[in-house]
C-alpha cells in the first residue's frame, strides 16, 4: 500500500496507496466501499472533516484533493507547484499543507480557494498533523528551520535546526515545542518566542517523527534504533534498543508503550518497569510502520505492482526524505538544496 497512515471515519478506513488510489474500506466486512484515483502515488495519510464528511489528501501529482467520504466523488482539487508528501491539517475551516515546492498553503476547506501561501527555502515533508495553538501554526522545512506563523500566514519567528533539514513535526505541550532534527539533536523551544529552552544530543542519526508526550515525559525514536525517554527538563530517563530504525511515534495503550521498528517488530514496553513485555514479528522482510491504535484487522486490495520510474542519473527528491527509507544514504555534507531543480512530470488528466 505504501507509507500512508489510515484514517477512521463512520465505519470505514481511508488509506492512500502507491498505486495512486485512495481507498475506503468497510471495517467490519473488509470490503472495498470505493476508491478514488489521483494522478500519482499517495504518500501521506488523509485528514477527515467528520462534520461535513469530506476527506482531504495530497498526491505526488502536486494536487490537493477533497472528496466525499460517503461515495468518493471529487469535490475540488488544488494544484501546487510540486509533489505533496505532507499530511493535511484541518483547522477552523482551513486546510494547511506543505509541498515540495517549499510553500505552506492555506486553503479554504470547502471551496478549495487559496487563502495564502508562505515560502520557505526548502521542501516541506511532514507525515503528521501540524500543531496549531494560540493563533499560531508550527512546522518545519528542509531549509533547516522550524517556523511559527500566524493563522493569516505572517511569520512570527524561525528557529534554526541542524544542517540536514527536518521532516518531523513538533509536539506542543504547556507552551513548549519538542522537536528532533536530522542531525540527531532533540530540542525544547518556547512556542511564543522561539527561544531555545534546552537541547539533548541523542546521536548523529536523524530524529524524523513527532514525539509523544505522556505523564510529563517525552518519548521519541531515532534512526540509531533507540526509543528515548526524557523528562521535561531534557534529562534522559531511559532508552530502549531495537534492531532497526524507530521512525514513527510510539503509542500508549493501558500500561504499555507500543513501539514499531524497522526490524520488523512491534514492541510492548511496560511504562513502569521499562521492561519488554512482548514483541510481535510483523514480517521477515518489510519495514514496520505503526498507525494509530485502532482495532486490529487487515484486508488486501488486488492491484498491479507499482514502481516509480526515474530518469537515469536524476535524483528522486523523495529518496532524500526520511519517509522513503533511504536511511543509509546520509552523507556528512547536506544533500538538500535550498531550491529544488526537480520538475514534476505528472499532470492530472
Amino acid at each position: 500500500m505504501g507509507n500512508s497512515l489510515p484514517a477512521i471515519y463512520n465505519g470505514n478506513v481511508y488509506i492512500g496507496s502507491y498505486d495512486a488510489f485512495l481507498y475506503a474500506i468497510d471495517m467490519e466486512t473488509r470490503e472495498l466501499v470505493w476508491r478514488f484515483k489521483a494522478g500519482d502515488f499517495i504518500f501521506s495519510g488523509p485528514a477527515i472533516d467528520e462534520k461535513n464528511g469530506i476527506v482531504y489528501f495530497g498526491s505526488k501529482d502536486s494536487y490537493i484533493y477533497a472528496v466525499s467520504a460517503r461515495d468518493g466523488k471529487e469535490i475540488w482539487r488544488f494544484k501546487t507547484m510540486d509533489e505533496i508528501m505532507s499530511f493535511p491539517t484541518l483547522y477552523n475551516g482551513k486546510l494547511l499543507i506543505g509541498s515540495l515546492d517549499g510553500y505552506l498553503y492555506c486553503i479554504d476547506a470547502y471551496s478549495g480557494r487559496e487563502e495564502w501561501r508562505f515560502k520557505t527555502g526548502g521542501e516541506i515533508v511532514q507525515r503528521f498533523e501540524l500543531p496549531v495553538a494560540n493563533g499560531m501554526i508550527y512546522f518545519c522545512s528542509f531549509d533547516n528551520y522550524l517556523y511559527a506563523l500566524t493563522l493569516d500566514g505572517k511569520e512570527v519567528w524561525r528557529f534554526q535546526l541542524g544542517k540536514y533539514g527536518s521532516s518531523g513535526v513538533p509536539a506542543l505541550y504547556k507552551g513548549v515545542l519538542y522537536h528532533g532534527d536530522r542531525e540527531g539533536i532533540f530540542y525544547a523551544i518556547e512556542a511564543n518566542s522561539g527561544k531555545e529552552v534546552w537541547r539533548f544530543y541523542a546521536s548523529k542519526k536523524p530524529i524524523s517523527q513527532k514525539p509523544l508526550i505522556f505523564n510529563e515525559k517525552v518519548y521519541f525514536g531515532s534512526d540509531d534504533c533507540n526509543l528515548y525517554c526524557l523528562d521535561l527538563n531534557g534529562n534522559e530517563m531511559w532508552r530502549f534498543k531495537t534492531e532497526g530504525i524507530v521512525g514513527v511515534p510510539p503509542v500508549v495503550y493501558k500500561n504499555m508503550l507500543l513501539v514499531a521498528s524497522f526490524d520488523c517488530h512491534v514492541y510492548a514496553i511496560d511504562l513502569v518497569t521499562r521492561e519488554e513485555i512482548w514483541r510481535f514479528a510483523t514480517s521477515t522482510m518489510q519495514q514496520s510502520y505503526f498507525p494509530p491504535a485502532y482495532e486490529a484487522w487487515e484486508t488486501k486490495v488486488k492491484t498491479d505492482t507499482h514502481k516509480e520510474e526515474m530518469e537515469e542519473g536524476k535524483e528522486d527528491k523523495y529518496a532524500r526524505s526520511l519517509a522513503m527509507g533511504e536511511f543509509d544514504s546520509y552523507k556528512a555534507k547536506s544533500e538538500y538544496a535550498m531550491k529544488s531543480e526537480y520538475t514534476s512530470k505528472s499532470e492530472y488528466k
